[in-house]
């Protein structure tokens, strides 16, 4: 199997699992979309900002800013595929410093433990007690032990109802919704149950690994994970190659049969890309704003925290999806001494996105310096199961990788036919490579 583009993580995991994989990318770094843009001059000439960097900005060298902003839930989807892969030989992660949500103009902390939240000015006293049988009810849920469903039906019973069960107000329905559940829209309310119960689970789990917030980031950036992922993939067999025009896909019979670039073909059974690569055989469904800010402070009202995500719900700002800031800084080795690097991002709803984003840079405010990107959200019009070209979606606009991982595992069920199973691929890797 050679693969071009396309997410690292699925061709990574090809190659642990005995496939032949060849990775070539038009650009000279890795990553494509969701590349660290380094040194500081390069995002400048990026984003047609005129003149060099000005020299409060520190050196270049010491900056590297992800063009598509993410964490890594401590124990999400993301972090399994890595320890799966051993990945993380490569990596080193910080722990974000806190989770917060906007309610009424102001952000506060979600809370992380059961005594901030009863010490958390974000719901009344009666809210609190609600809210913590709500969160016991959680904890003790297992979708296979109907004992534990207290009249619920996790495949019928709408999340509303269960709020309504528990009594719980808006203010408590939107921050469970959408920082504790990460939905970006409500429309889950009327969906059966059970993957919200599971989502909200899977934060306090995340949590309960490290305590302060449930989200990682890698040392040096987002690009450092596809540079992991190739390093790994080289290991099992796997060639890459940047810097490779891509100057057709060659199709026989309806039928990949390889990739030609600079006058050479590169013969193959199945391929993966990213939207770009074909652009005939995708359909643009919305698109993101992300707006990159570079400040000089903390962001007010986070305890001066170094690292931090803010989740805006959209009820709060009369819109249909949220707006989310993630915050990185020096500490992470992605910023000059003192500078702070705030990504905003959401789903653009009308013609003016910037007027959109608007109530996330004002918590930003003084900002030195801005990058704004509008991007199309782009899904494959087919499954790829004709032309084994097997695409992937465009990146969204939420602050985390789980959206990212279902494209994966469905990306490696398109190809091969089966679901994606961490256990049968330690026993694959096992067998083809033997016991480490």
């Amino acid at each position: 199997v050679r693969l071009l583009g396309g997410r690292d993580c699925s061709l990574c995991i090809m190659s642990v699992n005995g496939k032949k994989v060849l990775h070539m990318d038009r650009n000279p770094y890795y990553g494509g979309e969701s590349a660290s843009i380094t040194p500081l001059e390069d995002l400048y000439k990026r984003f047609k900002i005129p003149g060099a960097p000005p020299a409060s900005m520190g050196r270049g060298r010491d900056w590297n800013v992800d063009l598509i902003p993410k964490f890594l839930m401590a124990n999400g989807q993301l972090v399994k595929m890595l320890l799966f892969t051993e990945v993380t030989r490569y990596l080193d992660f910080k722990v974000t410093e806190g989770s917060f949500v906007y309610k009424g103009g102001k952000i506060y902390k979600v809370p992380s433990t059961e005594a901030e939240a009863l010490a958390s000015s974000l719901m009344g006293l009666f809210e609190k007690r609600r809210f913590r049988k709500f969160l016991v009810y959680v904890a003790n849920f297992d979708e296979n032990d109907p004992r534990t469903f207290e009249g619920i039906d996790p495949k019928k019973t709408s999340m509303r109802e269960v709020y309504k069960k528990f009594d719980l107000g808006q203010d408590v329905i939107d921050f469970t919704g959408h920082a504790l559940a990460l939905y970006r829209t409500d429309d889950y309310l009327d969906q059966p149950c059970c993957e919200t119960i599971n989502r909200i689970k899977l934060y306090s789990e995340s949590l309960a690994r490290y305590g302060k917030s449930p989200y990682l980031y890698p040392l040096y950036g987002l690009g450092e994970l596809p540079q992991g992922f190739a390093r790994l993939s080289a290991i099992y067999g796997g060639t890459y190659m940047l810097n490779k025009p891509i100057e057709e896909i060659i199709m026989q019979n309806g039928k990949v049969i390889g990739v030609k670039s600079e006058g050479e073909i590169a013969r193959c059974k199945q391929l993966i890309c990213d939207p770009s690569y074909v652009k005939d055989r995708v359909e643009k469904v919305g698109q993101v704003i992300r707006v990159i800010c570079i400040l000089s402070h903390p962001i007010k009202n986070t305890n001066d925290a170094n690292s931090c995500q803010i989740i805006i719900p959209q009820n709060q700002v009369n819109r249909k999806s949220d707006i989310y800031v993630c915050m990185i800084s020096s500490a992470h080795n992605v910023a000059a001494q003192g500078k702070y690097i705030a990504i905003a991002s959401t789903t653009v709803e009308t013609k003016e996105p910037e007027k959109e984003i608007r109530p996330a840079l004002e918590l930003l405010e003084p900002i030195e310096q801005k990058f704004v990107s509008i991007s199309d959200l782009l899904v494959p019009k087919d499954l790829g199961t004709e032309s084994q070209i097997f695409i992937s979606r465009t990146y969204d606009a939420t602050t985390h990788f789980e959206t990212t991982c279902d494209d994966i595992k469905d990306i490696y069920k398109r190809m091969m036919g089966s679901e994606f199973d961490f256990e049968e691929m330690k026993r694959k890797k096992n067998d083809i490579y033997g016991e480490d």
